[in-house]
């Protein structure tokens, strides 16, 4: 019996054991992990997930990051590692990545640590100073934070890593990048011409202006475009022309808008008077591109200096400007005339002069030309083209003709979407120009430039106001002018509240804030007759009034309304989703515009032709040609994005890097637009700016008085009620042994 137990025993203890190898070889093979937090930012998003399951040639990510650093870079250097990890997961064969041993020089190092340092140098992964506090003392160290991704023949990088933020969005949309430029390059019927403008006559001039081996270009160039080649796919094609051997080619240099230069004597005559013209063009198809290379510079008392462009850097501008070439990013149009918000910072009034400041929007075109090409639309001159999703129309100040809104309207009737950005008012300074006057107000003119009566018929209008809120952004003020903060009533804060989260796109977004913003209004009447859906995306608070007749902006002048009566939420930003009916249906269709002289020129050439096509159309009846396809009296499902400020796409509210919350508001909305949901999704999820609730002055004040002492009363009366719970068991007890 006792030999049975001691059987049982091994046999139990056995099996066990076989149990627990099987549960960790299941845990070695099936892979499953769970992400609790709120916005799973521990977790890849579907978009990253189809980016890596559809790879089509072999991808690797070669990541230089340094060990052991000190906090917060150990957890960014974590995170990456479960990052790569989580793609591995979800790709298919073609992924695959490597993090290589690069601790910096200092102390004994291996020559395998040597050789990836020297890999990592090659990439361009360099490394940066980190700051450290170790014993109480600051210290500072190097350290490589960097990585590489090499798909086929194409190399993107990240040189520098120093936070978890937007990792996903910049790994997912340059692998995205990537395989789309090589399915461009591969389906490309010609090659990319790259031209280099050189006049022989500079090599004389050049070493006056401090300029030297200007000989040397033409074979440098010709070898950094042979290397580019191997990249891609040998679609480059290069060629040096010199202008001053060929009249036409000095044409062709003023067509392009190569830097020309031209000279007296100089040196007593040695060096004869002359011109020459530098400058690299690249062309594709109808398209091109003008690459300067030699920049001047104009220095106080030094005077104007010339140098030449580092030809160590041209590989990775070239490279820059194939993807533009060839578009390897989604067109989105933009609106350049009827007086646009410039993405140049150049001045409406001297396109010569830039402008990079808060009052540009040159922020906005380099987040939207990340992932996005845009593509410059002149209505006067031209047609929609029909290759483009979306539209962008901001802050238009000119009016639209009945055919250029007719273009518009029919671009939104092929269900495509617009994106609108549109002031109320026209912001004028007295004298007529920016900056004068400075003591008196600016002027706010209405604006109608046709647009309001095609949004009308679609069911919405921009009220002629502005809003002003109680809950806005407040501006420290120095200790000159009394210190504290000064309410600006016109750049409303959005709270989280006031945020609609009925869309994926907008459910990570905690707060806004809008400057100089009219209300809008919808026409429900309308909205309901055509079955359109509208989304109201953001809008102020229930502390909120509208600014409508002498309006000055001064925040010393503006004060709420004496009564919380004549306050309310206005609606500030709206999606509409929907057949849209046209605006010219049961209408005559307007024709093109044409100045006097070009109709001339049109009478002209029509009557010289009249005479030769008599014969031949007297025979036609033309009654009977047919004209179809031209008109859409009803719309395909589009989209209409309409928001009235076009300060919100101004650099003094958007980021270039795109970080902020306005920033990924504006990008996820063009990105809703352009039916990459999945991206915008994304990108929101990156969002950790979580603020408090709001919460009412009485609720605050319970909460305190709670805290101090409603805590300690309850205390006391858990207290007292254990003491008195005690002291009945204890009497009970007494008169159950009748002491």
């Amino acid at each position: 019996m006792a030999s049975k137990k001691k059987t049982d025993k091994y046999f139990k203890f056995i099996i066990y054991l076989v149990v627990i190898v099987l549960v960790n070889v299941a845990g070695i093979t099936l892979f499953f992990r769970m992400d609790l937090t709120k916005n799973k930012i521990y977790s890849i998003s579907a978009a990253s997930k189809k980016v890596v399951e559809t790879l089509s040639e072999p991808l690797t990510v070669n990541v230089f990051f340094t060990k052991d650093l000190p906090s917060p870079h150990n957890n960014t250097e974590r995170y990456l590692h479960d990052l790569l990890a989580e793609y591995a997961i979800h790709a298919n064969k073609y992924f695959n990545y490597r993090f290589f041993d690069v601790n910096p020089e200092e102390g004994e190092i291996t020559d395998e640590t040597k050789e990836n340092q020297q890999l990592a140098s090659n990439y361009g992964i360099h490394p940066i100073q980190i700051q450290a506090i170790e014993e109480d003392e600051v210290k500072f160290q190097k350290a490589y934070m960097g990585l590489v991704l090499i798909h086929g023949d194409l190399i993107e990088r990240v040189p520098t890593i120093t936070s978890t933020e937007g990792l996903e969005y910049k790994l997912t949309t340059a692998i995205q990048k990537m395989n789309n430029k090589i399915s461009a390059l591969l389906s490309l019927p010609g090659k990319i011409n790259i031209k280099l403008y050189l006049s022989s006559s500079l090599e004389a001039v050049g070493p006056y202006m401090g300029i030297r081996n200007l000989s040397n270009i033409p074979d440098e160039m010709k070898a950094t475009i042979e290397k580019l080649n191997q990249k891609n796919y040998g679609k480059l094609e290069f060629e040096h022309l010199n202008p001053n051997q060929d009249q036409a080619l000095e044409e062709l240099s003023k067509k392009y808008n190569i830097m020309t230069l031209s000279w007296p004597a100089l040196s007593k005559g040695e060096v004869p008077p002359g011109k020459g013209a530098i400058g690299l063009v690249m062309e594709y198809s109808d398209k091109s591109l003008t690459v300067p290379l030699l920049q001047v510079i104009r220095l106080p008392i030094i005077g104007t200096q010339y140098q030449l462009s580092d030809m160590a850097e041209m590989e990775e501008t070239i490279n820059g400007n194939i993807e533009r070439l060839i578009d390897i990013n989604k067109d989105i149009g933009y609106l350049a005339d009827h007086g646009t918000l410039s993405l140049t910072g150049a001045s409406p009034a001297n396109p010569m002069m830039q402008s990079q400041g808060q009052d540009s929007a040159t922020n906005f075109r380099t987040m939207i030309s990340q992932t996005y090409s845009l593509k410059n639309i002149n209505l006067k001159d031209q047609t929609i083209p029909e290759n483009l999703n979306s539209l962008v129309i901001a802050r238009p100040t000119e009016k639209f003709s009945d055919y250029e809104l007719y273009l518009i309207d029919q671009f939104l009737m092929q269900g495509k979407s617009l994106a609108l950005v549109l002031d109320r008012f026209n912001e004028v300074m007295p004298g007529g120009q920016q900056g004068m006057n400075p003591g008196q107000p600016p002027m706010f003119l209405p604006l109608d430039t046709g647009l309001e009566k095609l949004l009308a018929h679609y069911g919405i209008r921009i009220q002629q106001s502005f809003v002003l809120d109680e809950n806005c952004f407040r501006q420290q003020m120095p200790a000159q002018f009394g210190g504290g903060d000064q309410p600006i009533y016109y750049a409303p804060l959005i709270k989280n509240r006031f945020i609609n989260k009925d869309l994926d796109f907008m459910k990570n977004i905690k707060v806004l804030v809008a400057i100089k913003i009219s209300p809008l209004e919808l026409n429900s009447e309308n909205i309901k007759k055509n079955s359109l859906i509208p989304y109201k995306l953001i809008a102020s608070s229930d502390k909120s009034w509208q600014l409508r007749e002498r309006i000055n902006l001064n925040p010393m002048f503006l004060k709420p309304p004496p009564s919380s009566d004549d306050m309310q939420s206005y609606p500030l930003a709206y999606l509409i989703e929907g057949e849209f009916p046209s605006y010219f249906a049961g209408k005559p269709l307007p024709e093109k515009e044409v100045d006097k002289e070009q109709s001339d020129e049109n009478e002209k050439a029509e009557s010289e032709s009249e005479s030769k096509t008599a014969e031949k159309s007297a025979d036609i009846d033309l009654s009977k040609i047919e004209r179809s396809g031209q008109f859409l009296s009803k719309g395909k499902p589009g989209k209409i994005f309409l928001m009235a400020s076009a300060d919100m796409l101004k650099n003094n509210v958007l980021d270039a890097e795109g970080q902020s919350s306005n920033a990924t508001f504006v990008m996820n909305v063009i990105d809703y637009l352009n039916g990459r949901e999945n991206i915008a999704v994304m990108r929101g999820k990156e969002q950790r700016f979580n603020p408090l609730e709001d919460t009412q002055a009485a609720t605050k004040t319970f909460v305190k008085a709670f805290n101090i002492a409603g805590l300690p009363i309850l205390v006391v009366i858990f207290g007292l009620g254990v003491w008195f719970r005690r002291h009945s068991r204890k009497k009970h007890i007494q008169m159950m042994f009748g002491h």
